[in-house]
């Protein structure tokens, strides 16, 4: 369900194997979409008695679009999301009467190189169907992802610091920052990454920073804003290093 950029990767990347259809409501959105059956309309999908149902609609219609089709399915149909944001999903998926699955690719086509995902991540829920999970599995060794599997409460944890912090330093970027006629390569570098940002939907965006486990993670920056500006205002040079060289260890420990 959903032809947008992730809807029409996952379609690419199945339907070589697979019988897939895809189900829009736009018509328009299909026109780059091969290899596949296109679907308009509920009936035509009750009559394709899918297997699997992969819900990669826009974030804020994820259980909406699961309530429209799941008359429609196999009560055996396996339902599926790819969401960045898990909010009320399991309470769904339990009232369902549906098996289901719930992964997070942690990779956008924004940045990410869709033909090298070697350094890319995903996420696998670790509740939900058994054969599911295998499914998504073995598609994401496939495709060389680094697969990590979390219940839904530790992916929400980790979203709310792999995604809420750099999204908070960005909209901080954004917010200050002033055209530049000769801008050096670190903005321009910056401004890449906060256009491809603020690119993001504004629905997913707010999901994402309404996280109960954002606010904590948040004010980690405020707290280190403070002792950065104290540093700053006392001209402190050897507060500087010290807070340069904790920094440091601390991107130093991440990328090992």
């Amino acid at each position: 369900m959903g032809a947008g950029k992730m809807g029409s990767f996952f379609i690419d990347l199945l339907s070589f194997d697979h019988e897939v259809a895809v189900y829009e409501k736009d018509p328009k959105r299909m026109r780059f979409t091969y290899n596949c059956q296109r679907f308009t309309k509920m009936e035509e999908i009750k009559e394709f008695r899918p297997e699997l149902l992969i819900n990669a609609v826009t974030v804020k219609y994820t259980i909406p679009a699961f309530k429209e089709v799941l008359p429609y399915l196999p009560d055996d149909c396996i339902i599926s999301d790819i969401s960045s944001v898990k909010t009320n999903l399991k309470e769904f998926y339990e009232q369902s009467g549906h098996p289901y699955v719930s992964t997070h690719p942690m990779f956008g086509p924004t940045f990410a190189n869709l033909n090298q995902l070697s350094e890319e991540n995903a996420i696998i829920i670790n509740e939900g169907d058994y054969m599911g999970r295998i499914f998504f599995k073995d598609l994401y060794q496939k495709l060389d992802l680094n697969i990590y599997e979390y219940s839904f409460e530790e992916h929400d944890k980790t979203v709310a610091y792999s995604l809420s912090i750099p999204f908070v330093s960005t909209f901080v970027f954004a917010a200050v920052m002033k055209h530049q006629d000769a801008p050096g390569t670190t903005f321009k570098r910056h401004m890449n990454i906060a256009k491809g940002v603020l690119n993001e939907d504004d629905y997913l965006l707010q999901e994402i920073l309404f996280n109960p486990y954002t606010h904590d993670q948040v004010s980690q920056i405020r707290t280190e804003l403070k002792e950065l500006l104290e540093i700053i205002d006392n001209k402190d040079a050897a507060g500087m290093k010290l807070y340069l060289t904790k920094i440091r260890k601390n991107v130093k420990e991440d990328i090992q």
